[in-house]
């Protein structure tokens, strides 16, 4: 794992008319590293993601890609800094192919504009063949190339969760946002789903990770930190936070997680 800094927030806070979600949270992200965010039942994990990604903005504290300041820049310039996330509930394009949902991921990057799109230009029909290309290559790499062809409706929920990562992956992130990646996944689909975030690590991109099945966390982050309240109470490798007393106490006083 590389020691350099991909994602630094600092002092980061959110409040909600008063209710303050997110309490001054800090923690850095290293590239090349499974980096996961987890904690009870509203401790302001999506809310965190969400403000990293633009979607919300911070009331206070700073965020940083690649040392550039994420505050006030909207989702679709983080996701051209090579910034992208999932869902934790599916975002999918249902009246599209499955190819189709992944190939939209891919057109904030394309070359073309709208005028040679729209009048079918020789550039923009070689920039759309090309970026149809990449797109199964994205959909290859999940197991979903055999399901271009069909409605993205129609596949199973583990299917779609794995459509959501292909079209996140076809922003060519420098770092992705897995929210709760395993929601609603079966034992055998979580299992797949290891492998896959192992892979996407291994090809050079960073991965912050909100999951809630804890020994899923636990067999792949190599840090953690855990929020309770809006607050961070821990951080550290998967060992040091399973027995910090701090972390058993927010999760109901269990025996470990």
């Amino acid at each position: 794992m590389a020691g350099t800094t991909i994602l630094e927030v600092e002092e980061l806070r959110k409040d909600f008319g008063g209710l303050l979600a997110v309490d001054g949270v800090s923690f850095a992200v290293q590239e090349g590293e499974i980096f996961s965010i987890i904690g009870p039942n509203g401790a302001g994990k999506t809310t965190i993601f969400n403000l990293i990604s633009g979607v919300l903005p911070a009331t206070g504290g700073e965020m940083r890609f690649k040392a550039r300041l994420l505050n006030g820049l909207k989702p679709h310039i983080i996701a051209s800094m090579g910034l992208s996330r999932t869902f934790q509930n599916l975002q999918i394009f249902t009246n599209m192919t499955v190819l189709e949902n992944v190939m939209v991921g891919r057109h904030p990057r394309s070359g073309y504009g709208m005028v040679s799109a729209a009048f079918r230009l020789p550039g923009g029909r070689r920039e759309e063949k090309a970026i149809g290309e990449q797109a199964v290559d994205h959909l290859a790499f999940v197991g979903l190339e055999p399901f271009a062809g069909i409605n993205a409706a129609s596949l199973p929920f583990g299917q779609q969760r794995l459509l959501e990562i292909a079209r996140a992956l076809a922003t060519e992130p420098r770092l992705l946002l897995l929210d709760e990646p395993g929601a609603g996944l079966n034992m055998t689909e979580k299992v797949a789903l290891d492998g896959l975030v192992r892979r996407i690590r291994d090809r050079g991109i960073s991965i912050l990770l909100v999951e809630h099945d804890m020994s899923f966390v636990m067999g792949i982050a190599d840090r953690i930190i855990v929020l309770d309240y809006g607050e961070k109470i821990a951080e550290g490798t998967p060992q040091e936070v399973q027995t910090d007393q701090r972390v058993i106490a927010a999760y109901l006083g269990t025996e470990g997680i």
